[in-house]
């Protein structure tokens, strides 16, 4: 499956939890039906996954951790805050470039509209 076929069933998945469940929860809640969510349509879903980083060829674990990692090529960071600052999408081009994955996928639920605010972020890969 591609990134952007993982990706469509990602934004189907993020509109089902929404549809559910509304804005204004903790984002424990909305990563633990997005995972059963993933999961239901078939995908394979790694929640929290450590993501160290390599400085001067030396591995260096100093805990940061990926929300979700679906299907090994696609990130999702979770967030529920009233706004996004431009640092979460930061946020989300780094882990892109720490862990060399392509796509990654910032959705913050704590909005009037989800479509609003899903945001795909793209690894240049340079």
């Amino acid at each position: 499956m591609t990134e952007n076929e993982i990706s469509y069933k990602i934004r189907g998945a993020i509109y089902n939890v929404y549809a559910a469940l509304g804005p204004g929860l903790l984002e424990s809640a909305y990563e633990a039906t997005l995972i059963y969510e993933l999961q239901e349509k078939g995908l394979n879903v790694k929640a929290q996954v450590p993501l160290p980083i390599i400085y001067n060829e030396v591995k260096l674990e100093v805990g940061y951790r990926i929300d979700l990692l679906v299907n090994e090529k696609v990130i999702i960071e979770i967030k529920s805050v009233e706004n996004l600052n431009p640092v979460h999408h930061k946020q989300v081009l780094t882990y892109l470039k720490l862990s060399g994955i392509k796509l990654g996928i910032l959705v913050n639920f704590n909005t009037d509209n989800i479509f609003d605010g899903m945001f795909r972020k793209v690894n240049n890969l340079k």
